[in-house]
């Protein structure tokens, strides 16, 4: 049986490893970068082209490197193209501390390379935890946000993404129901819901999850990085673990599901990085959710710049029913499904988020 995207990151063996290489030693061909200070730290930022300013903000476990599909095509359209290793990420610092990694620095980050860059304002694209990021900055920087692009990340107001009914469902079983409530921590909400194996618990609760990833950050990233998995109207027909997104301590098949979204010279990029970072600092976004949660309970939940929405058709955690209560909150909102899509948009299904996102640009933020 398939299991999730994720899930394959379970039970990792115990291994020893080298000394890493720099991490983009081998890669394929990126811009530039530099190293920018901005908001008491240094990130490694890549850069291309001229014209409105789109910044592509990259997930978990991803890197700037997430985007090297879109980089060229959105040059080639007009576009200044800004790409960071984020905080924690990458070639980028990395503090110590869980408290380093809550919204305000993140999205302090991104305003203080605005800054460094004279940039007044951008159009920010964001994958996973980059398309939360995304929209945080439109909630907290309204000023410096031109418009969002949010890959396969809906926006759910304060915190309660995983707390949507289309996934919640699914985990409670038995057609049991729960309402989510916005004025509650949402982590603690989530107690009353999933396991305590559920990823994003796990991460809240000792490095269990660390130290399976780092112990082979090679096998960590490939066995997350798959496409071609289950369709998602499988999802509720799974066992109790899949549907609580039980991601870590499960064995890994030896042949992985599906197929690989990374050619062995991608993946040599990902997995050189990590085994010079380690994931917790990626994981330590998650460990401040609570923190944001209470930092954005008198916060507009509105998104009052224009929006594009991309979904992919099979992503089994974040996919397009999320959006269903969207447009309420973004009244600029324009959405599409990529068809035979999982998680993975930007390296998945790279012509096709080419196409949708300079389009949107194109009518939305015409280069003059």
């Amino acid at each position: 049986m398939s299991i999730t995207r994720r899930s394959l990151l379970a039970g990792l063996a115990a291994l020893t490893l080298g000394t890493a290489a720099p991490a983009w030693a081998d890669a394929p061909p990126m811009p530039p970068s530099t190293r920018i200070a901005t908001n008491g730290v240094t990130l490694n930022v890549f850069e291309a082209g001229s014209g409105p300013a789109v910044v592509l903000l990259h997930g978990f476990p991803g890197l700037a490197y997430t985007w090297r599909h879109q980089i060229p095509a959105l040059v080639a359209a007009g576009y200044r193209v800004i790409v960071p290793d984020l905080r924690g990420y990458g070639a980028s610092d990395a503090p110590s501390g869980i408290e380093a990694y809550d919204i305000d620095d993140l999205t302090g980050d991104v305003v203080g390379l605005l800054d460094r860059l004279e940039i007044r304002e951008a159009v920010f694209m964001g994958h996973d935890w980059g398309g939360l990021l995304a929209w945080q900055m439109a909630l907290l920087h309204r000023d410096r946000v031109a418009g969002v692009i949010s890959l396969n990340t809906p926006h759910v107001p304060h915190w309660g993404l995983w707390l949507h009914p289309a996934i919640v469902g699914p985990a409670l079983g038995d057609g049991k129901t729960f309402t989510a409530d916005p004025q509650a921590d949402p982590i603690a909400q989530m107690r009353k819901v999933y396991s305590p194996d559920m990823y994003v618990l796990m991460f809240q609760d000792g490095d269990r999850a660390d130290r399976a990833m780092d112990a082979d950050p090679r096998t960590t990233i490939r066995s997350a990085y798959r496409k071609d998995l289950m369709r998602s109207s499988e999802w509720g027909n799974l066992p109790a673990f899949v549907t609580n997104m039980e991601y870590y301590g499960k064995p890994i098949p030896a042949e992985l599901p599906g197929k690989d979204v990374l050619d062995a010279e991608e993946l040599d990029v990902y997995a050189k990085s990590f085994a010079r970072t380690g994931f917790t600092p990626a994981i330590n976004w998650y460990r401040n959710i609570t923190s944001n949660w209470k930092a954005g309970l008198g916060v507009d939940q509105h998104v009052r710049v224009p929006a594009l929405m991309i979904s992919a058709e099979h992503d089994v955690v974040l996919r397009p029913a999320l959006t269903d209560g969207m447009p309420g909150l973004v009244p600029e909102l324009e959405t599409h499904v990529v068809p035979d899509a999982w998680h993975w948009t930007p390296e998945e299904k790279p012509d096709e988020v080419n196409r949708l996102a300079i389009d949107w640009l194109r009518r939305t933020h015409p280069v003059r």
